[in-house]
Parts: C-alpha cells; structure tokens; sequence
C-alpha cells in the first residue's frame, strides 16, 4: 500500500466528518474487542491515563478515546477483573458502561485499534472507509515504532495533526513490516480466567501503549 492511497482514505473520511457535523479540531480513538467489558475497557482507559500522564491536561489536546465491542454487552458494567488490572496501574476505572459497535462508532473514529485480527476484519467489512485507519494494536504498535518521528508535525503545532499523520505513515508502511507470527498482533481474551491472567493481559496491553501514546504526544512516559 502506498502512501498516496494512505492520504485519500484519510481524505475520505475527513469529507464524512465534515459531511456529518463533527469538528476537526478532536481526534477520536476507538478500542474495540468482543464483549466491551474486558480488553477494550482496560485498552480505553489505560490510553486516557496515559495521556494524561503525559500531557498533564484533562483534555488531551482533542483526543477523545472510546471503545466498543462487536458483540458488545450494551449498558453492562466493565468486568471486576479489569477494574483491577486498572487500579493496578492508577487509571480510572469509573462510570464505564459497555456499548455495541455501530457504524456511527466507525463513522466517527480517526483511528480504530482492535484486540485481533478477527475484529478488525469486522470493523473493516462494516465499511466507511475504515480499512486505512483500522489496525489490530500490536499491529499498530509495530508500526508506529518503525516511524521516524521527527518526520511528524510537532506537538506545537497541534496534537490532531500529529495524530493524523501518524495514522496515514501507519497505514502506508503496513504492507511493508508484517509481523513475525499471526498470533503477534493478537490480545488474547481473558473473560472468565483468574486475575493473574487479567494481570498479564494488562500488562501486556499496557507495553503496546506506551509507543503509541508515546509518538501521538511526542512526550515519553514519566518515571
């Protein structure tokens, strides 16, 4: 894939932003798994906790970050396992309510990261020009550490537009890194295991983060 196609797909959907009333000033992250209620959870809100480890800043300089799930408890609680794989690393687990994926979801994502190859096939057949900007985390986190990133607009002049251009290097260098095994770019679902799973689970969701957070803020994590 080349970056040409990268920048008309991203193109594309800054026409349906546009199209359905959304500002441009925010980029919106969407984790998704299964239920919502395991992975996706703790994805969400270890990104949230992480950029404002970061950046200090409640807001995040626009980025909004969500999850869903393809076959979503809709209204249900977040699972008490992840709630303390969460407590482990500080981040908020409060006021979380598992939701159905929908195409609005998609519509409105700037970037989508699934926990499998298996979701982001699902978010990519549901269309909207989801197919450059949908990635499997460890997919995208493969990638992003390949990105030089002084080839980035700096966060000075806006952490969207730094976002974005990350996404579209993503999307043009996928077809040239792959992964070493299929089950590389795979977060494996710990509904119904033990905490120790859980644990292992966030951990390894949470060193998948850190690049990205890390090349979206331009800040390393604080020691």
């Amino acid at each position: 894939m080349t970056a040409p196609d990268a920048g008309r797909g991203i193109w594309d959907m800054e026409e349906t932003r546009t199209f359905t009333g959304l500002p441009r000033d925010t980029f919106r992250i969407l984790h998704v798994s299964t239920g919502n209620v395991c992975r996706s959870p703790i994805t969400e809100r270890l990104t949230r906790h992480a950029l404002a480890n970061r950046l200090g800043d409640p807001l995040w300089g626009g980025v909004v970050v969500e999850s869903a799930g393809t076959w979503g408890h809709e209204g249900a609680p977040m699972e008490a396992n992840a709630e303390a794989v969460l407590a482990d690393f500080g981040a908020d687990a409060s006021g979380f309510t598992g939701r159905e994926l929908l195409d609005e979801h998609v519509i409105m994502a700037d970037l989508v990261l699934t926990a499998t190859r298996d979701h982001r096939a699902q978010v990519i057949s549901m269309g909207h020009s989801a197919g450059l900007r949908t990635f499997t985390l460890k997919e995208f986190t493969r990638l992003v550490r390949a990105i030089d990133p002084t080839t980035l607009p700096p966060l000075e002049d806006g952490m969207v537009d730094r976002a974005r251009a990350l996404v579209r290097a993503a999307a043009a260098l996928r077809g040239w890194l792959l992964a070493p095994t299929a089950e590389a770019d795979e977060v494996y679902d710990p509904y119904g295991a033990p905490l120790t799973f859980f644990r292992s689970i966030g951990e390894e969701i949470h060193q998948a983060l850190d690049p990205v957070v890390t090349a979206l803020t331009g800040v390393p994590a604080r020691t």
